[in-house]
């Protein structure tokens, strides 16, 4: 891991003593072992992402329904500004990445953002609950919102969409920080930290998708995006009060320059030869990076084109220095090799977040359409995510206690499966989940056609039957989010880590894009020549399967694609390490 600080102590970088690969020795300096990181400072890190995700999740799980019912929106006019805001709150993490490897550090990114996230949601709070904002509702379905409450409504959205930025990609990077790389004894328990990361995520949403879906449907809006304002000051709380247990990695400058000056760099030296003994490459001879807070990476053989910026030559010192627009360090030319070899898995995580997204929006929709009592007791159709957080909770423990043992004296990897098994794994199980939900589509409309239940509102088929459909994507995303969280802070350069958590993170955040897209592009084609189309308003004289068959090819394919940029990638190596 990278150079650690204590909070609360002013380090004298130049008196540290590093190990081989560039970290604090805490052999040395054993104060700060003993007091900071480990799994002493991830409760605190734990209960702020529990909060702040009981906090989006209690806003944003029933928002479809808010936008249709309170905001008198369409189907797909809601279901597309559910699926462009939630693909903006996976967008801005890049923003808020940025600024922790560049300048601010994790920490204060944190701090910042959260302050920015309590005013959307405060905001939002507002929106719903003072007269003159708040749409007037004669019944469920008949509201006549105002246009300065929903002006009031979609500025304080965007809000928290700026403000879950900074918290995002930095909180899981934050706590995989508090434990030491040169460590082998806290190392192994890294990948642990990533599935109870995940795990507390669920509990705050399982909390979310139960009891404030019931107080949105029942109580009212001013209640239910109330509760999550508070949760959320809670986890600013949480975050601030184990400020002396961090470790923080200091910010290595903008890592965006760095990537220009390689490729500047080649591009100048383009005519120019690469030796063939790579030894002859630039590289400083400190035992750490000239890149603040990272170690030196090994060199490797991909995209050799970049190597001329480590080619030195005579008119790459300026006036006796080094001049960065001209020479760079083998390190830095493999940050950006890392950066691209980076890109094609993440590119496969597309579909899959537009998979995971149908549970906000189509899934909510076509749970609307059946029988949601339960021995009188009305279940509100969003709640039924609680199937899929509770499907997380199971499977974490499982995966972690049960399947990496297992698995481990097969492969005999540590983790037991590598992180793109991991991953290969969930993008396979996405696709039974669409598969469970366009069957049971098929099913509903057979119910609906053989009773003429064409106007009817709520058809009897209880909406129990979307269980499996939760529960099959639950278990994906234990195994493709939580590898793809793993395997992003991993593979990432020392100094991009925030920025590379991001980088994963904005697969939800095209996945979300992807749906909005498709959803457009098929009510356009399908509703031709005056058809209902596949997403009418009354999802009875609809062909909703159809869309689910459609995720379900793509993933298919995508899985495919998959298989291949899996094969090709190449694990990262710093110097001195195994891997």
């Amino acid at each position: 891991m990278a150079e650690i600080v204590n909070t609360t102590t002013k380090v004298d970088t130049e008196e540290d003593t590093y190990t081989k690969d560039g970290t604090v020795d805490y052999k040395n300096n054993p104060a700060n072992r003993n007091t900071t990181g480990t799994w002493k400072a991830c409760p605190f890190i734990l209960g702020n992402e529990c909060c702040e995700r009981l906090a989006y999740y209690g806003m944003s799980t029933n928002l479809v329904l808010y936008f249709k019912n309170n905001l008198h929106e369409h189907s797909a006019t809601a279901s597309r500004n559910v699926s462009n805001w939630q693909g903006t709150c996976y967008f801005t993490p890049l923003i808020g990445a940025f600024l922790a490897d560049a300048y601010l550090g994790r920490y204060w990114t944190i701090a910042m953002f959260s302050i920015i996230y309590v005013m959307g949601m405060t905001l939002l709070t507002i929106a719903a609950a003072v007269p003159g904002l708040k749409p007037t509702c004669v019944s469920e379905e008949d509201c006549h919102p105002t246009g300065t409450g929903v002006a009031v409504t979609f500025l304080a959205l965007y809000l928290v969409a700026l403000g879950t930025g900074g918290i995002k990609p930095c909180v899981s990077s934050y706590g995989a920080d508090q434990f030491d790389d040169a460590d082998e004894e806290e190392k192994k328990h890294k990948s642990s930290f990533f599935n109870w990361f995940y795990f507390s995520i669920n509990i705050g949403a399982l909390i979310a998708s139960s009891l404030l879906v019931w107080i949105q449907d029942n109580v009212g809006w001013g209640w239910g995006f109330g509760i999550p304002a508070v949760a959320m000051a809670v986890a600013v709380v949480s975050f601030f009060s184990g400020t002396r247990l961090y470790r923080n990695q200091k910010p290595g400058g903008s890592p965006l320059t760095r990537i220009f000056q390689v490729v500047l760099a080649s591009w100048r030296k383009r005519r120019v030869r690469v030796p063939d003994d790579k030894s002859l490459l630039y590289e400083t001879a400190d035992t750490k990076s000239t890149i603040e807070g990272s170690r030196k990476l090994d060199h490797t053989k991909d995209f050799s084109f970049l190597d001329k910026a480590a080619m030195e030559l005579q008119s790459d010192h300026a006036k006796g220095s080094i001049n960065p627009w001209r020479l760079c360090t083998v390190t830095q030319v493999e940050e950006l090799k890392s950066i691209i070899k980076l890109l094609p898995i993440w590119a496969t995580g597309i579909i899959f977040s537009a998979v995971y997204s149908q549970m906000s929006s189509l899934f909510v929709l076509q749970g609307a359409t059946m029988d949601v009592t339960i021995n009188k007791f009305e279940i509100p159709p969003a709640s039924l995510s609680i199937f899929d957080t509770l499907s997380v909770i199971f499977w974490v423990p499982v995966y972690d206690r049960a399947i990496v043992p297992l698995a481990r004296k097969y492969t005999g990897h540590k983790s037991g499966l590598t992180q793109l098994q991991r991953m290969g794994v969930g993008l396979v199980i996405s696709i039974f989940a669409m598969l469970s939900a366009g069957i049971l589509e098929v099913v509903r409309l057979g119910i609906v056609k053989r009773n003429n239940y064409y106007d009817v509102k709520h058809i009897p088929m209880s909406v129990l039957w979307q269980v499996p459909q939760y529960f099959l994507i639950g278990c994906a995303e234990v195994f493709t989010f939580i590898g793809q969280l793993e395997f992003f802070y991993d593979q990432a350069p020392d100094s991009m880590r925030s920025l590379c958590s991001a980088l994963s993170l904005t697969t939800n955040a095209f996945g979300n894009y992807l749906s909005s897209l498709l959803v457009t592009i098929v009510t356009a084609t399908s509703t031709k020549g005056g058809k209902p189309g596949w997403i009418p308003d009354n999802l009875n004289r609809g062909q909703l399967q159809n869309f689910f068959w459609l995720l379900s090819g793509l993933s298919v394919v995508n899985f495919g694609v998959y298989l291949v940029v899996a094969k090709w990638y190449t694990y990262k190596r710093a110097v001195g390490t195994l891997r």
